[in-house]
This record gives C-alpha cells, sequence and structure tokens, in this order.
C-alpha cells in the first residue's frame, strides 16, 4: 500500500522528544483495514516514508483513532527538517 499526502510536523514533548506528521482521516482509515494482518502489535504499523529524497524506515503510531508517523532524526537532518514544516510524505506499507 501506497500513501501519498501532506502534513505539518509536530512535537510531543514527552519524556523523550518525538516529532511526528498526523495521517489524514481518510488514508488512516484505509490503513485501519489491513492494520490486523500487518501490525506486531500494541498497534504499531511497519513502514517506510519519503519526504523529499529521503526515506527511512519506521513504524506508524496508533494514536486518538488515527495514526502518527514518526520523523525520525535521520529524517530531519537529512531533508532540514524542523517543527511546523509542511511536508509532502510518502508512506509505504507491505500489506
Amino acid at each position: 500500500m501506497r500513501l501519498r499526502f501532506t502534513g505539518t510536523i509536530w512535537h510531543w514533548r514527552g519524556p523523550a522528544p518525538y516529532h511526528f506528521v498526523s495521517v489524514p482521516p481518510i488514508e488512516a482509515a484505509m490503513i485501519a483495514e489491513v492494520a490486523p494482518v500487518v501490525t506486531y502489535g500494541w498497534g504499531m504499523i511497519p513502514a517506510s516514508v519519503t519526504i523529499g529524497g529521503t526515506t527511512v524506515t519506521t513504524s506508524l503510531w496508533a494514536k486518538d483513532g488515527g495514526y502518527v508517523v514518526p520523523i525520525k532524526k535521520a529524517l530531519q537532518d537529512a531533508e532540514g527538517l524542523v517543527v511546523d514544516d509542511v511536508v509532502d510524505l510518502t508512506l509505504d506499507i507491505d500489506a
């Protein structure tokens, strides 16, 4: 499954800070349909994310009835990304 969408990078201020992009509702519903066969537990969905010319592997996190895409430090550094940047991303889930 390949999904493309645009989102804003936001910061979660937990014990360890993370940066995320929220998956839009339509795409989240599509992911939810395949989630039972691709999750490895706790609602985590293995995926790869591409922004610009950089692709990294990650896992989507279930949050508030949808999903969020972690924006790893390697991706942030490679593409010069910061909080509040609006990014076009491609999400690949092996369903």
